[in-house]
């Protein structure tokens, strides 16, 4: 399926627009935060362990992860998104983290711009994991479409994400969103590789959660509220006082990313689950998995290090590796199997 060239070109352009704003303005939530606030390890100062014993290595969707890291989706369709991808791919590699790339869209409208996300030549043992808009299935896209993403990537899964507030505040965003949960499943029902189904920022509830799993998604990644807000950086782009003012009364819209695992986990003891949506550091990582989170998914602080050097997002990993670990040792656990049953996480008032 080809899509019109103007259709290609604004894609094109909002690839572009979303990098140059997450990067240089002020797109984070303020008002509802990631809930992890509400959390607090119980310190061990005894953990009768030697810190080089502990093991944060994990099993996620049949793939051994160094650690429980993805570095969640951001980009790609440009040379600027093929640079960062590089760097963010050869890091996963580097360190056996897990890694998604941003919506393919503007590849499948535009072959010439698919080697941007193809990086499975820099990871070559990651778990990659493709990336299409959910909507998109009411809009002419189907099964083909879901496997030439996954073929660009030679992606172990495919995200389809949902964002509904996003499409209705950019500018000539897709609302038509009937129908969908039975054009998901049809997907899923023939798709080789799992399907994850993943938010933007803005959470996925228990219930939608069912919806979702119910039509055969394999895994959640619930991107909660708390972190990056697509209502603002939507709002930046902005074509009328409309959209603008959308953008700013829904900036702090969507479910604590706290909140969205420990609703899911209790109606879905077993689902691969994703904690992404305002984690920024690896406390916040470790709190996502005592929850009952299985990996923990950033973004906007590994787009910060990429688009400074490689070497950025090589200290930004082994930064998050070390914080995980120091929560399991100062915590007595020495994996996170262990930590998760310890009951050491605390809810406080």
């Amino acid at each position: 399926m080809n899509a019109p060239t103007n259709v290609s070109a604004q894609t094109q352009n909002r690839k572009a627009d979303h990098i140059r704003i997450c990067l240089e303005e002020d797109v984070q939530c303020h008002e509802v935060t990631n809930g992890l606030e509400r959390y607090r390890f119980t310190h061990c100062c005894l953990p009768e362990l030697d810190y080089t014993d502990i093991d944060i290595s994990t099993n996620f969707l049949g793939k051994h992860l160094g650690a429980p890291l993805l570095i969640s989706s951001m980009t790609g369709g440009t040379e600027q998104a093929g640079m960062i991808n590089q760097r963010l791919a050869e890091v996963a590699q580097h360190y056996k983290i897990a890694m998604g790339v941003g919506s393919q869209r503007v590849a499948v409208e535009k072959p010439q711009v698919a080697d941007t996300f193809a990086v499975r030549k820099y990871a070559p043992d990651v778990l990659l994991f493709a990336n299409l808009g959910a909507v998109q299935l009411n809009y002419k896209y189907g099964l083909d479409q879901c496997l030439r993403v996954v073929d660009i990537l030679e992606a172990d899964a495919l995200i389809l994400h949902i964002n509904p507030l996003q499409e209705c505040i950019q500018p000539k965003g897709d609302i038509n969103f009937k129908g969908l949960i039975d054009n998901i499943s049809k997907v899923c029902s023939k798709m080789p590789v799992p399907v994850i189904a993943k938010e933007v920022g803005n959470g996925i509830s228990a219930a939608i959660a069912k919806k979702l799993l119910d039509a055969g998604v394999t895994a959640i990644d619930v991107a909660g509220a708390g972190g990056t807000s697509w209502a603002k950086v939507e709002s930046e782009r902005a074509e009328n006082a409309l959209q603008r003012r959308l953008g700013r009364t829904f900036a702090d819209w969507g479910l604590p990313t706290a909140e969205c695992i420990t609703s899911i986990r209790a109606i879905a003891p077993d689902v691969p689950l994703i904690a992404s949506g305002g984690l920024r550091h690896g406390l916040d990582a470790a709190m996502a998995i005592a929850l009952g989170a299985d990996i923990a998914g950033f973004a906007m602080p590994f787009l910060k290090a990429a688009a400074v050097s490689q070497t950025a997002v090589a200290e930004l990993a082994e930064v998050l590796i070390a914080e995980i670990t120091t929560v399991l040792f100062c915590t007595g656990n020495a994996t996170l199997s262990q930590l998760k049953h310890s009951g050491s996480l605390q809810h406080i008032e």
